[in-house]
């Protein structure tokens, strides 16, 4: 979820592979101390500049002989300028220096080959220095100790999953009061997934545990399931299973009898989303009414972060081949899920939402990925309130449209408890943030990610909050949200 979840470096674990009838998920980790070749080179790109901030990248070469196990990227920012999410590495934060670690999944740079993360920075001014593993970025080397990434022990049918991360990088629902049942554009409402917080799928592969028991312990009913990306220019579930084989339609069907219903959600952090694996909208199309009809969807969501958002030609693929989805299945509701800072969509999200207008979208939803800010000293309640309101203004100032209708347009995802970037979501950001939605009749509330709340434990971000916590505990303060 998002960008490091959603978004959004949730994730300790790798990849999986397929063994007999099934799939086990297969874990790298990164020795402490392991040695590390020289020659690495680290490039610092922008990928684009709204004026109050930026995306930028860095890319890592390995331009020596040899694998290196592990990579450590140390880079300054000067005053002017503030780390918000990222994703493709974890990044934690000591004073003006942000230090980028490789990610579980990918503990390796092949000889010659190259590794890519990205960032989000609130303010404006390149990074001040550079090193790769202790040297220079211009061509280092020395010793890099990367702590080990420890990654679940189950081995799921199916591989874990981002959020948004993060996040991604997220939902279960809540009995709802009865929302417009048009899409008009400025709609808004979600139908009965008024509540629907993120479940892992991934998480939920070995049988251990449903939808349903999740719902009924933390008083929901409804679910965004994550994530559907591409094998190809093929649907594919976090690149395990062909959503046409109907996994978890079992499940699905149990959610519908107790009175809920699913979102299925595209995309993610991590994996290929389809609009950038199928260069035809025609077959992008194809493949996203492949999942509306293997599940009978009425809710589909697009998780769009990391370089899925910056990327004009997916982006207008996209919106052109939603629009054609909506014609095609007169009702369904559309929700975008973004990638956001207090001040409201960055410049490319906010593309992304314009695109889809302009393609005759009947867009129901615009959620943020409200997490990941890169201001761990402030309070992460108030930030998402804050980060509601400003995108609200933004949804006015492109649909014309009331402060009212313009909340009902807005749905809000924050990541429970500890967030990438080290700040906090408590349970007391969680109760206020029900109470300003409320107030204001969203039309949408979520959260990042519901296997945590069940665990409630303290360890890996992609398992637990790190708060403490009763389990279920964020799911019954949501569930208090009426629309």
């Amino acid at each position: 979820m998002q960008r490091s979840r959603l978004r959004l470096a949730i994730y300790a674990s790798a990849a999986v592979v397929a063994v007999g009838g099934g799939t086990v998920a297969a874990f790298a980790a990164t020795s402490p101390g392991t040695k590390a070749a020289s020659g690495l080179r680290a490039v610092f790109s922008t990928d684009s500049d709204w004026g109050s901030g930026y995306q930028a990248k860095y890319t890592i070469t390995n331009n020596t002989g040899a694998t290196v196990n592990g990579w450590t990227l140390a880079f300054g920012l000067p005053s002017s300028a503030k780390l918000g999410s990222f994703w493709d590495a974890t990044i934690t934060t000591a004073g003006s220096t942000e230090t980028a670690r490789n990610p579980g999944y990918a503990p390796t740079v092949a000889p010659g080959a190259t590794a890519t993360f990205g960032f989000i920075v609130a303010g404006s001014g390149a990074p001040t220095s550079c090193t790769i593993n202790g040297a220079s970025c211009a061509g280092g080397g020395g010793t890099v100790t990367t702590a080990p990434t420890t990654a679940p022990t189950k081995t799921p049918t199916k591989p874990p999953t981002t959020a948004p991360t993060t996040k991604p990088t997220t939902p279960p629902t809540k009995p709802a009061t009865a929302p417009p049942t048009t899409s008009a554009p400025g709609g808004g409402g979600g139908g009965s997934t008024l509540v629907a917080p993120y479940v892992d799928m991934g998480l939920l592969s070995n049988g251990s545990t449903t939808l349903a028991q999740l719902g009924s312990s933390g008083n929901l009913k409804s679910f965004s399931l994550a994530f559907v990306t591409s094998v190809g220019c093929k649907a594919s579930w976090f690149n395990a299973f062909d959503p046409r084989s109907k996994q978890f339609a079992d499940q699905i069907s149990a959610v519908r009898a107790a009175g809920g219903d699913v979102k299925v959600s595209f995309g993610g952090a991590t994996g290929i989303e389809l609009a950038q694996a199928c260069t035809s909208t025609s077959a992008l199309q194809a493949e996203y009414q492949a999942v509306v009809s293997a599940y009978n969807l009425k809710y589909v969501d697009f998780d769009i972060e990391g370089a899925a958002v910056a990327d004009p030609a997916t982006i207008a693929r996209r919106s052109t081949a939603i629009a054609a989805l909506q014609k095609a299945n007169p009702g369904l509701k559309v929700s975008l899920t973004l990638p956001v800072l207090p001040e409201g969509l960055t410049a490319d999200g906010l593309n992304v939402v314009k695109s889809a207008k302009s393609a005759g979208v009947d867009l129901d939803l615009v959620n943020i990925m409200a997490m990941d800010y890169g201001r761990s000293g402030q309070d992460y309640g108030d930030l998402a309130i804050q980060a509601v309101k400003s995108t609200k203004d933004q949804i006015k100032s492109v649909y014309g449209n009331s402060d009212a209708a313009a909340f009902k347009m807005v749905g809000v995802t924050p990541m429970l408890g500890q967030n990438d970037d080290g700040g906090k979501f408590t349970q007391s950001d969680a109760k206020d943030l029900v109470a300003f939605a409320n107030s204001n009749h969203l039309g949408f509330m979520s959260f990042w990610e519901l296997n945590r709340d069940k665990n409630a434990c303290s360890g890996a971000l992609f398992q637990c909050t790190n708060v403490s916590q009763s389990p279920f505990e964020f799911s019954k303060i949501f569930a208090g949200f009426k629309g």
